[in-house]
């Protein structure tokens, strides 16, 4: 690169690095005075809307309640990943949207859940069914000429919401080549039987088959002809927004139980106001306190590494912002990984510079061969975390989801800047005449440690952290009945709602309020909420009984002069859904086979695949560990922490293992002292590099900690203990695990021999 090219390239990048923080910086604003032009955060950064249905249907059945909430969940799931939905008392259920302040918009645009009917033009009898009315203002002015009562016993209502099984909004090409927006419906099996047969009879005379929804008609299709495959589409819309709209009617409708709107209530932050605030300082001192770890450790390669990474930070928040991505604790897990995975990516380039140098290569040398050699280790770590990722996104909902997503956007943008933008300014700096190595560093000569040596140790001290796991589990299980401390998110608690005659914020609800509800409780995980335009607290607990939620209600009345007639409190069902529930567990071991496919394919060998699943389970294991000891409450942060671990470990991992797969090129049928050899060497080369990164991704956690208010140190505390825990099982139990494998798989070939 010449000297005027490089120079315009570095002005270049510290245009851009300006101009997107200033960008990112009026995000951030707006983001903390809620303005439309900031980043949609969940309900427990930010707050949203509040809804609750009453239950109309008599007597449901726990399945028919369930199967709604599953439903209502896909419905949420259109505003965003961040959504709860749970069952409250015995005949409610709550929809909890974040990021949203209209109450009367957002029931607008979600319906009013009710049964969905599909009408036939003609009963038996020849009679019309239905008929077009002049009088009407709906949208689609048609009216009944039977009750709906009538119909259904006549057999005019061949179908019901329950048969579909998917409507979705689309376009399709019609005859003169341009696309037509259409909704697109799926039946179940027995629903396509009846509607093809429905659909025969319609066709003879081009009739219509109506759907009927909460009371009015909201399309009257005509049918053409036989439809037998289960799917049809429903055309004639003037534009998509129309035939979203229809997709989502018969969507809300494909429900067991009829749902009318009780109240809605715009709820403030879970969280507290304070959380979103101090959640960015700790991330503005962390990122500057890495940047300077970065130029200290590396001169002049840590100011492009810090330039960088501003890059990253800076465009993560945008991006997240354009993509209308819903921001939660979750997230900010994805986000933190992702800056842990962008200083890696420099780090072992890094270091693979200064090796150059200490081979007697020069500067300019060094950096090109180094990012080459870097490069295969950089690109599977992140290509392994991002199968996983998209894994996720695809199986996952809820929590899972909103981490794959803001972790996709981190990956992506994590190696555009550390392979590119790093890279062309270490070049540029040369060309301007940073010549010297003296400005890049050169490895020192290190002997190999030993690290095998101690396996077994190693091995023991995990195994009796997680018997010490066990036997607290069994200990808390035998004497509080939970071997964990399952939040109000897993287990479900009882929510009470008061009227305390002035309003409280809350970090006042939290100083003043909740430790007397701790103190009756006997538990930490209280979550506190706010009731917009209103002077309404609702209190959220464990399940109480009778007798406790007695004590609170006096305790109000007594403590904060609460009338007790406004003191109403009802239980909840968990917000994490048993299917959410089964999606992550299934999105999580589909991603782990992907991560294991991937390793075997591109290692060519089964053992690095097999020891770094293992290590993964280890990590999780010891993570899961300190929720146990600790009683940390496990919520929807559990699942963030362990998809965090799950994304940082692989990565450590890969990068050993990339290190042993170059040192053992060229050796043809390693012996085990080989092998033996190897594996120290590689451990000892990547050694400085893994701490470093370990330190610096740690430095953004532990300020979170120290900066955040109690539930988000709740939930960086495991992630600081996962990490820890990541970092040593790439150093001491993958690599060590690897050899035992391969060398007792050699010793079977030779006595099979």
């Amino acid at each position: 690169m010449k000297k005027n090219k490089a120079v315009v390239v570095i002005v270049l990048i510290l245009a851009l690095t300006i101009g997107l923080g200033v960008y990112a910086v009026d995000i951030l604003n707006a983001t903390n005075t809620q303005e439309d032009n900031g980043i949609i955060l969940g309900l427990d950064l930010s707050g949203g809307v509040s809804i609750t249905y009453q239950i109309v249907t008599e007597n449901p059945s726990a399945t028919d309640i369930a199967d709604t909430i599953a439903k209502m969940e896909e419905r949420a799931e259109n505003y965003s990943t961040e959504y709860a939905v749970y069952q409250v008392g015995e005949d409610r259920i709550t929809v909890e949207i974040p990021g949203v302040f209209d109450a009367n918009a957002v029931l607008e645009e979600l319906g009013s859940p009710g049964a969905l009917y599909f009408i036939v033009q003609e009963n038996e009898d020849g009679e019309e069914n239905y008929s077009y009315d002049d009088d009407s203002e709906e949208d689609v002015p048609y009216k009944l000429n039977f009750t709906l009562e009538e119909l259904i016993e006549n057999g005019s209502v061949i179908l019901t919401g329950n048969d579909v099984v998917s409507a979705e909004a689309g376009y399709q090409t019609n005859q003169y080549g341009s696309n037509d927006p259409v909704v697109q419906l799926k039946f179940t099996e027995d629903g396509a039987k009846i509607f093809a047969e429905a659909t025969q009879e319609a066709a003879k005379n081009n009739d219509t088959i109506a759907l009927y929804y909460n009371d009015h008609f909201i399309s009257v299709p005509t049918v053409t002809e036989t439809i037998s495959n289960g799917e049809c589409t429903i055309s004639g819309h003037e534009n998509f927004a129309e035939a979203e709209e229809l997709a989502t009617f018969i969507r809300i409708g494909a429900i067991s139980l009829k749902l009318e709107e009780l109240e809605s209530n715009v709820v403030g932050a879970q969280l507290g106001s304070q959380a979103l605030s101090t959640s960015i300082l700790a991330a503005g001192i962390g990122l500057v306190l890495v940047m300077l770890f970065m130029i200290v450790l590396y001169r002049l390669s840590g100011v492009a590494s810090s330039i960088a990474l501003a890059i990253y930070t800076f465009g993560t928040v945008i991006v997240v912002q354009l993509f209308e991505i819903t921001l939660t604790l979750p997230g900010i897990a994805g986000i933190i990984l992702g800056i842990g995975m962008a200083v890696d990516a420099n780090v072992i380039t890094f270091a693979r510079i200064r090796e150059e140098i200490a081979e007697g290569h020069s500067p300019y040398a060094a950096i090109r061969d180094g990012y080459k050699k870097a490069m295969s280790a950089i690109v599977d770590g992140n290509v392994t975390t991002f199968i996983a990722a998209v894994v996720l996104l695809v199986l996952g909902s809820g929590t899972v989801k909103g981490f794959a997503y803001t972790l996709i956007i981190s990956i992506i943008l994590s190696l555009f800047t550390a392979m590119f933008v790093a890279k062309y300014l270490m070049q540029a700096f040369y060309a301007i005449g940073f010549k010297s190595e003296k400005f890049y560093g050169r490895k020192k000569e290190r002997k190999t440690i030993d690290f095998l040596k101690y396996r077994v140790v190693y091995a023991l001290v995990s195994l009796a952290v997680i018997i010490a796991g066990i036997g607290g589990m069994i200990y808390y299980r035998s004497t509080t009945g939970k071997e964990l401390n399952y939040g109000i998110e897993f287990a479900g608690g009882t929510s009470t709602t008061a009227d305390f005659g002035k309003q409280y914020t809350i970090e006042e609800i939290e100083k003043e309020i909740v430790p007397y509800v701790i103190e009756i409780t006997g538990d930490s995980a209280v979550q506190a909420t706010t009731v917009d335009e209103s002077t309404k607290i609702v209190l959220k607990t464990r399940t109480l009984s009778l007798e406790e939620r007695d004590a609170l209600g006096t305790m109000l009345v007594e403590q904060f002069g609460v009338e007790e007639e406004t003191i109403v409190s009802q239980s909840i069902s968990s917000t994490i859904s048993g299917e959410m529930r089964r999606d992550a567990v299934v999105a999580v071991i589909v991603a782990c086979i992907f991560m294991l496919i991937y390793i075997r394919i591109r290692f060519k060998d089964f053992q690095f695949a097999a020891s770094a699943i293992v290590a993964l389970v280890h990590d999780v294991l010891i993570m899961l560990v300190a929720y146990v000891l600790l009683r940390l409450s496990v919520g929807s942060t559990l699942i963030a922490c362990v998809l965090t671990i799950l994304g940082y470990s692989i990565n450590d991992t890969i990068v050993i293992f990339d290190r042993i797969r170059e040192n053992l090129a060229g050796i043809d049928k390693p012996t085990p002292a080989q092998l033996y050899e190897v594996a120290n060497r590689s451990l000892t080369q990547t050694l400085g590099r893994s701490i470093n990164t370990t330190l610096t991704t740690l430095i953004m956690v532990t300020l979170l900690f120290i900066f955040g208010v109690p539930a988000i140190r709740e939930f960086s505390l495991p992630m600081i203990v996962g990490m820890i825990a990541g970092s040593y099982s790439s150093l001491f139990i993958a690599t060590e695990l690897w050899y035992e494998m391969k060398i007792r798989m050699r010793s079977r070939t030779e006595e099979a021999s």
